[in-house]
């Protein structure tokens, strides 16, 4: 049977819900008879990649990588981006903010040849379960008006939420520019999109905080808003370097 989607599952330290997140996901594609590949890109020291390892001796749909450190939900995407083989790659939160039942939403636009589809928390139909703290939305609204006004990035109503999902040359040729470590990899992806002229539909979703307290707002945001500055300056160049090495490889055939 043909592969129909990699599902990717970036985690730090999630030892307490990706077996749980895990057994949804193989539930929902067995029963759409969907065959699948679940690439788990597992950072810290808690046992994760650990558990994910023991499943997957027990599912060959299941795949492990990552390390001890915290290297970066943007990293660990890339590099599960790079060995995924499905026609359509995807990626969803560790912790189920997402239900993965809202993938119904998304395959029929990804089956009529959608280029990138991603979830939003910000349209009119999205369903917010449990909502963040005042104070985080108070924050993403205000880093929504520096992440636009720097980056130029325009026309989404919700760039963080994370669950986007991708045709497989889309995925390859976007975050084979990424270069973002931390948080700010959706900004980024997103603006390549733009820049490379990708088609981006947003689907309304339901969505529930998880009240991460791991999350560092001060250290945090001034990373962020340090990568945003990163993005504006390198994601131009990326893609102008991309497009003339295609066309000296084309003339050279």
């Amino acid at each position: 049977m043909p592969l129909d989607l990699s599902l990717i599952l970036p985690a730090f330290n999630e030892a307490g819900a990706i077996a749980q997140t895990i057994a949804e996901a193989v539930r929902y594609f067995e029963s759409r008879c969907c065959d699948y590949e679940i690439i788990v890109a597992a950072d810290g020291d808690d046992g994760t990649r650990e558990i994910v390892a023991g499943l997957a001796r027990e599912n060959p749909h299941l795949l492990v990588l990552g390390g001890p450190g915290r290297r970066g939900k943007g990293r660990g995407i890339r590099e599960a981006v790079r060995v995924a083989t499905g026609p359509v790659i995807g990626f969803a939160d560790a912790d189920n903010k997402v239900p993965i039942e809202e993938y119904d939403k998304f395959a029929p636009l990804l089956a009529a040849g959608c280029p990138m589809v991603i979830g939003s928390r910000a349209l009119a139909a999205s369903r917010i379960e449990r909502a963040q703290p005042w104070y985080r939305r108070i924050g993403a609204k205000g880093f929504r008006v520096f992440m636009e006004s720097v980056t130029g990035l325009r026309n989404i109503s919700d760039t963080q939420c994370g669950f986007k999902f991708f045709q497989h040359d889309i995925a390859k040729r976007i975050f084979g520019l990424q270069k973002i470590d931390g948080y700010m990899y959706d900004v980024e992806i997103l603006l390549l999109a733009q820049r490379l002229g990708v088609t981006v539909r947003e689907v309304p979703i339901r969505w529930r905080d998880d009240a991460d307290s791991r999350l560092e707002l001060f250290r945090g945001n001034l990373r962020n808003f340090r990568d945003i500055l990163r993005i504006r300056l390198e994601t131009r160049a990326a893609v102008r370097d991309a497009g003339a090495l295609r066309a000296r490889a084309a003339g050279e055939d």
